[in-house]
């Protein structure tokens, strides 16, 4: 049984803390442990991608997770970040061991999709949810951390799901991170067409394996009442039959804390 850490994001962690939850309740439904090292941070993607390479973070993710035989993030932007940037960043500052640990722990560092799929070797994960879904594919997770159609492969099997295509789903939603705030009227052009067509394809949730993007997207949905929830992709897979009948039972306040 290879020893398995969760990298949650410092975007889950501080904001939607249920991500990283129901990510440990499907690992450890398919028979996976996990540990959630303490001493974890931000990756340094934002940094990074501002012109300041924090050499610091790089360091502390290399020191937290080294040793791991497998690293897990619900996050394609932060999974191609880590793989991507660590490296340069220690090259840039001239140290070259850190590095070479920064691509070692890299290499075992997996989207969750990937570490699904290309790890445990699953793409039925017992999952149950009754609802119409359509799941866009973010910008980083398709062309930095390249997961391809694994999500849409897990998806896929997930009992008594509709799942309805997204209209020009490889087309950006107009986050990308400090691009948002430094570009707003770019940002919120490219939010407006992606809504309509969010809500185009009649869905009930909107699926992604980046919290930042659903946020996002979420934000502008929940401004024009759309009636569109917005689900992780972790979420919808640790979802159960069983879970639901619960859920329909509990009082409006529990189901809502």
């Amino acid at each position: 049984m290879p020893r398995v850490a969760l990298f949650t994001t410092c975007l889950v962690d501080g904001l939607f803390p249920d991500v990283g939850r129901a990510t440990v309740r499907l690992l450890e439904r398919l028979g996976q442990p996990v540990d959630f090292p303490l001493e974890q941070t931000c990756c340094g993607q934002m940094h990074t991608n501002s012109g300041y390479f924090a050499t610091d973070l790089v360091r502390r993710y290399v020191r937290v997770f080294a040793g791991y035989d497998a690293v897990v993030v619900p996050s394609g932007s932060c999974t191609g970040s880590i793989r991507h940037q660590h490296a340069q960043i220690a090259r840039a500052a001239g140290d070259e061991r850190l590095a070479a640990q920064a691509e070692a722990v890299a290499a075992r560092t997996y989207e969750l999709s990937e570490f699904l799929i290309d790890v445990l070797g699953v793409e039925d994960v017992g999952a149950y949810f009754p609802h119409r879904v359509a799941y866009h594919p973010t910008c980083h997770s398709l062309r930095i951390a390249r997961v391809g159609d694994r999500p849409l492969r897990l998806l896929r099997n997930v009992r008594g799901i509709e799942l309805a295509e997204l209209p020009h789903w490889d087309q950006c939603c107009g986050f990308g991170g400090t691009f948002a705030m430094k570009n707003p009227d770019v940002s919120a052009a490219m939010l407006a067409d992606k809504m309509e067509e969010v809500i185009e394809t009649g869905t009930e949730v909107l699926c992604a394996g980046d919290r930042s993007c659903l946020m996002h997207i979420g934000g502008g949905l929940e401004r024009v009442r759309a009636g569109v929830r917005t689900l992780h992709l972790a979420e919808i897979l640790a979802s159960t039959e069983s879970g639901h009948r619960a859920s329909k039972r509990a009082p409006r306040a529990a189901v809502l804390r």
